[in-house]
């Protein structure tokens, strides 16, 4: 038998045979909905059925999908409609019926199929297939008003991993990338499949977990953030490598900390900021203190990113003493932040955020160019130290920047002593030593600050010849009560003295702690016994 081809209940004239040929499919319906006529390509999109003879609910059910309701609505009034139908296979179309004014109704099919994947495609971020950020804001807005209208809970998580730029730096981002999506196949594991799961960017995920009507949300986000912290920080192996990272997670809850999209991202993010702040590899409950953390910390922001422009910084000069001879051997140069209306402001509160926004360089130059300048009118060539922070390593211009600061202060480059702490040499330590050998180019001296405090500080001997090292003060205040501290000052002296480097010990305050220092066998002491910091005149006048 001939294969099946479009066929009419009326002989096939001239008129026929063009819609039989139309490229898009068309079905004829009379009046009670059932098909006169179907072209070729509507018996194709049918699976070569015989469409002419059947209803659309017979016509559809072959193919697999779900009776037609709009159509059915429109067809028993008369009017026109739209609907999408998902058949079998995966295949979707959207239907359009159309009144005739000769009577029944035309009926195409547009298919869409790749349209609608290319959508969903749209909304899932590639690496991980997870949902991207667009798609969690419009399926977390559903949810919330599924959970108004049923008054369940609901807990938005967002997770930060731990170490993760460690791994990019180090093994490359093709392993990077292999990670995250371990990561995400560890999120899909510890969900459930009601929950929604994204990657926003970078290491940072979202996931949604809806509640039910009376349930207790807060026990359940809470077992489910354990169980994202310890499942994401098992080992994992890539590649022959064996890695480690961790997770922080911040949680917001609906409705108690807030009932729209935006509020609970926001409030989940600081929740992860305290997570992170607290030690990392935990999590954190938002609570209302953090937005008035999060509001006095962008205001203060604000004033230090003003303070430079507006001349507020100053320094203080402490006076580092010869045990040899009594007099002062030099100073270090201590910034100051006086706010015209907080008052002084710990160093040890606006550093850290000045390194955290990235304008410690600028404020460093500044620091560094005032020193040299002061340092350079004293009436005796005693040397002048100024602290360096990790981040002035970056960008490769430090040497560039000392070698110009010394040039326009006229400063002997043998007074300038650049103080580092172990921090600088964690996150690049190749780097920072080429730096470190630069700067030791250009006739500087390099001291290490805080000595004894890190877990590398005696390996970084080995690697680079410092001219001093500074015993950190802990243990100079330990010394009274501590055998240890006491051991580990005279360790470090001894040290210094084979190596043939200075020994200062900071943190000095009693007389009892400076006949200890002496005899270990220190250098240099610097503290409030010796010294309190003061301005640049009082320090010119201890020199004359």
């Amino acid at each position: 038998m001939p294969a099946p081809s479009a066929v009419t209940s009326r002989s096939a004239g001239p008129f026929e045979a063009a819609l039989a040929e139309m490229a898009t499919p068309l079905l004829l319906l009379d009046a009670g909905g059932t098909v006169t006529f179907a072209n070729d390509r509507a018996v194709v999109l049918f699976a070569g059925s015989m469409p002419v003879g059947r209803t659309l609910a017979a016509l559809f059910a072959a193919r697999g999908a779900a009776e037609p309701q709009a159509l059915d609505e429109a067809l028993r009034a008369g009017r026109p409609a739209r609907e999408g139908l998902a058949l079998d296979g995966g295949r979707r179309v959207e239907a359009a019926l159309a009144p005739l004014s000769s009577g029944g109704f035309a009926l195409t099919f547009d298919d869409v199929t790749e349209h609608v994947r290319s959508a969903a495609l749209a909304r899932l971020e590639p690496l991980t297939g997870l949902c991207n950020r667009a798609e969690l804001h419009e399926r977390l807005g559903a949810e919330l008003a599924a959970a108004e209208r049923v008054g369940a809970p609901l807990a938005v998580l967002l997770l930060d991993l731990d170490r993760f730029k460690a791994v990019n730096d180090t093994l490359g981002h093709p392993v990077g990338d292999a990670l995250l999506r371990k990561v995400a196949e560890r999120l899909r594991n510890a969900a459930r499949r009601e929950d929604v799961i994204a990657r926003l960017g970078g290491d940072e995920f979202a996931l949604v977990q809806v509640g039910r009507a009376g349930a207790d949300q807060s026990r359940a986000a809470e077992a489910l953030a354990a169980r994202l912290v310890d499942l994401v920080g098992r080992t994992y192996v890539l590649d022959g490598q064996m890695l480690n990272v961790g997770a922080s997670v911040g949680i917001a809850l609906y409705p108690a900390d807030g009932r729209g999209a935006d509020d609970l991202l926001k409030h989940a993010d600081l929740a992860l900021y305290r997570a992170k702040a607290d030690g990392r590899a935990t999590y954190r409950f938002f609570e209302p203190a953090m937005n008035a953390a999060v509001q006095a910390r962008r205001s203060l922001e604000i004033d230090l990113r003003r303070a430079l422009a507006l001349k507020q910084f100053t320094l203080a000069f402490q006076p580092q003493i010869s045990l040899e001879t009594g007099a002062v051997s030099g100073f270090e140069a201590l910034l100051r932040w006086h706010h015209p209306e907080r008052g002084p402001i710990s160093p040890a509160t606006f550093i850290p955020l000045a390194e955290e926004i990235g304008i410690i360089v600028g404020i460093g130059e500044w620091a560094l160019r005032t020193a040299c300048r002061e340092a350079a009118s004293w009436a005796q060539p005693v040397s002048i130290a100024v602290n360096l922070s990790p981040i002035q390593f970056r960008g490769g211009k430090l040497v560039e920047t000392v070698m110009l600061v010394l040039a326009q202060t006229g400063l002997d480059p043998a007074r300038l002593e650049l103080e580092i702490t172990e921090g600088a040499l964690l996150d690049d330590t190749d780097g920072v030593l080429t730096v470190l050998n630069g700067l030791r180019g250009l006739g500087v001296r390099i001291s290490m600050d805080d000595f004894g405090t890190g877990y590398s500080s005696l390996s970084y001997l080995q690697k680079f010849p410092f001219d001093k090292i500074k015993i950190d003060q802990s243990f100079v205040r330990g010394m009274a009560g501590s055998a240890e501290c006491g051991a580990i000052v005279r360790a470090i002296a001894r040290l210094g003295a084979s190596l043939g480097m200075r020994i200062t010990a900071e943190g000095v305050e009693t007389a009892d702690q400076l006949d200890a220092i002496r005899a270990e066998g220190c250098t240099e002491v610097q503290g409030y016994l010796t010294g309190r910091p003061m301005p640049a005149d009082q320090a010119a006048a201890l020199l004359i």
